[in-house]
């Protein structure tokens, strides 16, 4: 007996021990079964005291006054599979009839605590079936992403979500996407994670950064293109204009809409093209948007304009010769001139870090959930990374992106710098890279040089 108490109480210590400084750990090897054996034990009184129950049918309380037997009690909805994960548990749930999914996304909070989970969601996978994913620990503290990704061409895993599952990013599904974020908000380390996650790829990066390109410039051997400059950002956003043009021009001349030709294979953008004809496509990352949108003379104001109505052009247009925006900024709202609202229109995915102001949140998230702008005013400054991201359809989810280093980065684009492609069009844009003892050369064409 004093050796079994023994081994009980070095069980509980190390239990206790791996919640608190490695709760991975501790949910693979004590919470999971925990988890589970306490939802299947509490699931039919949790989901009626959260009001997840329906009377039973007319035919079963006749014949249970036909039988004398007790009134049935009401029923839960029915647990089709439960599924144990790295992070938590995943329920799949048949609704009854006269329940609905949004039923279940109200009550989530109220499921968090009677399960004893740190966190809870649902979503509907198909009419009267629901999945909820509970999560047993705080994946967002210490972000580790899985080792198997589901990765696909032009599509990214960038961030983990609060459930537990990988944020992707998907050029093809959310073509253009708009990423804010305040100074030390985590911004940058997503966006190295963004190229980081391209440069294995094939496909052109284009960098506009007009911080004299302290940011990308590093990362500069994966880069077709780079400006540092707002002068040099106006020339490489015409020439992204006209490659898209010579694009379009490619495709309307290779769609065979002939009666011989199945629908399936008439093509409407480059990814309908043989493989052998379809142009690289390229991902245009602007890191600091506000810089292209302030002017301080006439001049500078005819710069601005030219330069928005690229970018509203490669947003409308860009999708189908496979030219994709990647807008970043710390704030962007509409004092920044005429065109902004316009840009953000066709800016799809929607990024939100710690900001600086409500009005961010509003251009990020207004028009899309009134409960996102909220959870991106809450984020705690302490949290760098913690960010909330959204579309068009009114979904959205707090993310937390792995920290990644610029060295790291840097790395990462030497390693895959022969994937570089050299396109024509951004031929004089192509960054000039010189070994540390040399004199500094001029980033673009257009900078001014060293003496």
């Amino acid at each position: 007996m004093t050796g079994f108490t023994v081994a009980l109480v070095l069980v509980v210590a190390a239990a206790g021990l791996l919640r608190w400084r490695r709760p991975a750990w501790y949910w693979l090897t004590f919470g999971v079964a925990l988890a589970a054996l306490r939802v299947l034990v509490r699931y039919a009184s949790v989901m009626d005291a959260c009001g997840l129950t329906v009377p039973p049918a007319r035919w079963r309380l006749a014949l249970a006054r036909v039988t004398n037997r007790p009134v049935p009690e009401s029923r839960p909805p029915r647990i089709l599979r439960l599924r144990p994960t790295r992070t938590g548990l995943v329920l799949r749930l048949g609704l009854r009839p006269g329940q609905d999914a949004f039923d279940v996304a109200a009550a989530s909070d109220r499921l968090r605590h009677s399960f004893s989970m740190y966190g809870v969601t649902s979503r509907e996978l198909r009419s009267g079936v629901v999945e909820v994913r509970m999560t047993g620990y705080d994946v967002l503290k210490r972000v580790q992403m899985p080792a198997k990704l589901d990765t696909r061409p032009m599509r990214v895993p960038v961030a983990l979500r609060e459930d537990g599952s990988v944020h992707y990013r998907d050029y093809r599904a959310v073509p253009h996407a708009l990423t804010l974020g305040a100074t030390e908000s985590g911004k940058s380390v997503y966006q190295r994670n963004l190229v980081a996650g391209l440069a294995p790829m094939d496909v052109a990066l284009v960098g506009i950064d007009c911080k004299q390109g302290v940011e990308l410039f590093p990362l500069a051997r994966r880069f077709s293109a780079l400006a540092d400059n707002p002068d040099t950002a106006a020339e490489l956003l015409d020439a992204l204009v006209s490659r898209m043009g010579a694009v379009y021009q490619l495709i309307r001349a290779e769609q065979r809409v002939t009666a011989d030709v199945p629908d399936a294979e008439i093509a409407a953008d480059i990814w309908d093209l043989p493989e052998h004809l379809r142009p690289v496509p390229v991902v245009v990352l602007v890191d600091e948007v506000a810089e292209l949108a302030l002017f301080a003379s006439k001049d500078e104001e005819k710069r601005r304009d030219r330069i928005i109505t690229a970018l509203v052009r490669l947003a409308q247009l860009g999708r189908a010769a496979g030219i994709y925006l990647e807008i970043c900024g710390q704030r962007f709202g509409s004092e920044l001139g005429k065109g902004i609202t316009m840009l953000r229109a066709q800016l799809t995915g929607r990024t939100a870090h710690r900001v600086n102001d409500e009005t961010s949140a509003n251009m990020a998230f207004g028009d899309i959930s009134p409960d996102a702008v909220l959870a991106a005013i809450q984020i705690p400054a302490e949290i760098r990374g913690l960010a909330i991201a959204g579309d068009s359809t009114g979904g959205w989810h707090r993310i937390r992106a792995p920290h990644t280093s610029l060295r790291q980065t840097t790395n990462t684009c030497n390693r895959h710098a022969d994937r570089t492609p050299e396109l024509p069009e951004l031929a004089p844009f192509r960054p000039r890279l010189t070994s540390s003892c040399e004199a500094p050369v001029p980033l673009s064409k257009t900078a001014p040089a060293s003496a």
